[in-house]
């Protein structure tokens, strides 16, 4: 049978001030998707309210804007997934192997408290698939619950984007929480590597964790991997 995965994107496309843009940071979607692609994977990309789906200004610069990313934008059929991603509605949790959480400030609006996100996790990890993120896509984890009540992130290592990054990246005063800081309150075992943005990623069990945009080939390599 055909693995597949879901890939889940962000529909905001500004901080709390609306002159302030951001969205997806569109190399954490690429990367992952030819590490993917080139296991043989199906793919979907999902958002927290379907539709299109805004990209992060700094994303396509140098030297965040690398080959994959370029060739993305310049493919039609492409940038149409981008337009009418599917809602999680429309997704049923047992048609997928896996799914990965992308990145850019933006998520840390719509990923937290979608029900619709928190379900499809959920049934995927309890029943022994793969959860996925990269940066800042583990906010998609934050408040995901287990049947038990429990945090999935619960006493499991992870990784996601450091406070040391958001500040290196002057962003520490416009983003709207501290999401290491919010993890580790709800008793995740949050590590990070040596250096900042550089590739880092952590499996536990079927959780697997990216740091930045820096470890979403490594990330997808380990998701292949495990499955």
């Amino acid at each position: 049978m055909t693995t597949r995965i879901l890939n889940v994107v962000t529909n905001v496309g500004h901080y709390d001030d609306p002159h302030h843009p951001t969205g997806l940071w569109l190399s954490e979607l690429t990367h992952a998707w030819h590490v993917f692609a080139d296991s043989g994977f199906e793919q979907t990309i999902v958002s927290p309210a379907g539709g299109r789906v805004p990209l992060e200004p700094r994303s396509l610069k140098f030297p965040n804007y690398d080959k994959t990313a370029k060739a993305w934008r310049a493919d039609p059929d492409r940038m149409a997934l981008l337009e009418n991603t599917a809602s999680p509605d429309d997704v049923d949790s047992a048609d997928y192997d896996a799914i990965f959480f992308t990145g850019g400030h933006a998520v840390m609006y719509d990923f937290p408290d979608s029900p619709g996100l928190q379900r499809i996790t959920r049934e995927i990890f309890e029943r022994g698939g793969i959860v996925s993120s990269v940066c800042h896509g583990y906010c998609g984890l934050l408040n995901t619950t287990l049947s038990d009540g429990s945090h999935l992130v619960a006493g499991r290592r992870l990784t996601g984007f450091a406070w040391q990054e958001e500040v290196l990246a002057r962003v520490d005063k416009v983003v709207p929480y501290n999401v290491e800081d919010e993890m580790r309150q709800r008793g995740a075992l949050y590590e990070k590597g040596k250096l900042p943005f550089l590739s880092y990623a952590v499996v536990d069990g079927n959780l697997v964790t990216g740091q930045n945009p820096g470890s979403a080939k490594e990330t997808a390599r380990k998701v292949a991997g495990l499955l």
